[in-house]
């Protein structure tokens, strides 16, 4: 599985009635890969996948790659809480010709780590497909452990993990156990540069919709020993990155998009877009991109 450096985990466009949208869709892809995208995850936490009806996410799918045209790998989003339909959902997408899939911990019911492995190694079995294992306890209200993450990191078609835990530690001992080939992606923008100093790989990312040339940049400096005007550039990327979860996500990076005239449309209940006094995120946004374009 090579994600690149970095993996945009994409929102999902609507059109005014709140619909996906095809020539919306197209035009965000192309917007991506020419600037700083290396892959395209699609239908995750970002895409809002939990209102996004299966039939949409199978059709997202068929916009992307139709757009892409094979420029840039395509990750579907398939995992859930239930390990038949993930199952199920896979092997829709495998046979739309995605280049892999990711499979989320499952949500709420909240498996201990043997269950986890089992889910996990089950669903692999079933596809040919590289698989993007994605931890974020924050959402799942359970961790996958590093040992859980290294075990898995053996079955031969998992090869890589969005590690969302914000645990540095964590992301070291993966890093350090697993298997060879296998590749750790921060899932938080902020966490980009420690984890590559740490021997990770990239990120799955939301700021790459619109700080993807910015992030590429930061990333080639301590690629090629400028530590310094890495650690500069990851500073200065800092705040924006937060402002972009200000509200819960995509609402702000929605905002953000529509308002640099790249239309994505709305957000689906039960989010809200930002309320309509939003002149102080704006102000503060405009702030944030003067300084990193100093």
């Amino acid at each position: 599985m090579e994600l690149g450096r970095i993996g945009t985990a994409m929102v999902t466009p609507f059109d005014a009635q709140g619909q996906i949208d095809e020539g919306l869709t197209h035009r965000l892809v192309e917007h991506l890969i020419t600037n700083g995208t290396d892959s395209l995850i699609i239908n995750g936490t970002t895409g809002e996948s939990p209102t996004v009806t299966r039939e949409e996410k199978l059709q997202m799918l068929r916009w992307v790659k139709d757009a892409a045209k094979g420029r840039v790998p395509i990750i579907a989003g398939t995992g859930s809480y239930n390990t038949a339909e993930s199952i199920e959902m896979t092997k829709e997408a495998e046979e739309l010709g995605v280049d892999g899939v990711m499979l989320v911990v499952p949500y709420y019911n909240k498996p201990n780590q043997p269950a986890m492995y089992r889910h996990f190694s089950t669903i692999a079995e079933e596809t040919k497909l590289p698989v993007l294992l994605y931890n974020i306890p924050g959402r799942s209200g359970v961790n996958m452990t590093a040992e859980t993450t290294i075990a898995l990191s053996k079955v031969s078609n998992i090869r890589a993990v969005k590690e969302a835990s914000g645990d540095i530690e964590q992301m070291a001992m993966i890093v350090e156990g697993a298997a060879k080939g296998f590749s750790v992606y921060s899932g938080d923008d902020g966490m980009t540069l420690p984890l590559l100093s740490i021997g990770g790989k990239g990120v799955i990312s939301v700021a790459a919709h619109v700080l993807g040339n910015e992030m590429q940049q930061m990333m080639q400096a301590f690629e090629q020993g400028e530590f310094a005007t890495a650690a500069q550039m990851h500073r200065r990327l800092l705040p924006a990155f937060k402002a972009l979860f200000s509200e819960p996500n995509p609402v702000p990076l929605k905002h953000v998009l529509n308002r640099q005239s790249i239309e994505v449309g709305s957000v689906r209940l039960p989010l809200i877009p930002l309320e309509a006094d939003h002149a102080s995120f704006d102000a503060s946004w405009d702030r944030y991109m003067m300084k990193i374009q100093e």
